[in-house]
């Protein structure tokens, strides 16, 4: 998308080339911090925040717009409606094999499964990780986007 005078976004040449640099870096801490949580501090949320993160960083740095063109709706659709769909699989499953909801011992016991309670716990961290991505990602670009206002509403 162009700026001002049809010339393209370039708020600053540092800033670019540094988020350009640091951004593969902060997606995968945010995905290690969505996988270590199973054994130790942080998880799906602080995971999930920071993935966003990154995104938000792209759109400060190369534009909201062009980020928004690159990021559509669909992927911020797709990572919200994943998660939920990860965590439904991996917290129901147990119930159909005769389990609790999100017992991961019930796949180790029904389906010989080994470590099925770390992968479980793993898998469900990336699925909130996902949805909390996603729903940040998803307000962010909406608020951008901005509200129009119509008289007589109130």
């Amino acid at each position: 998308m162009s700026g001002r005078a049809g010339r393209p976004y370039t708020e600053s040449t540092v800033i670019m080339t540094t988020v350009r640099v640091i951004s593969p870096f902060v997606l995968t801490y945010g995905l290690f911090v969505m996988f270590h949580g199973a054994e130790s501090a942080g998880g799906g949320f602080q995971g999930g925040t920071i993935v966003a993160a990154t995104i938000l960083m792209l759109a400060f740095a190369f534009g909201i717009e062009p980020t928004r063109q690159w990021f559509r709706n669909t992927i911020v659709v797709g990572l919200a409606t994943g998660g939920v769909l990860a965590f439904a699989f991996i917290g129901l499953g147990p119930l159909l094999l005769g389990g609790n909801f999100l017992e991961y011992a019930t796949y180790e016991t029904a389906l010989g499964i080994k470590k099925a309670s770390k992968y479980g716990i793993e898998g469900v961290e990336l699925g909130i990780g996902a949805i909390v991505a996603g729903a940040i990602s998803g307000l962010f670009f909406a608020i951008a986007a901005g509200f129009e206002f119509t008289e007589g509403r109130e």
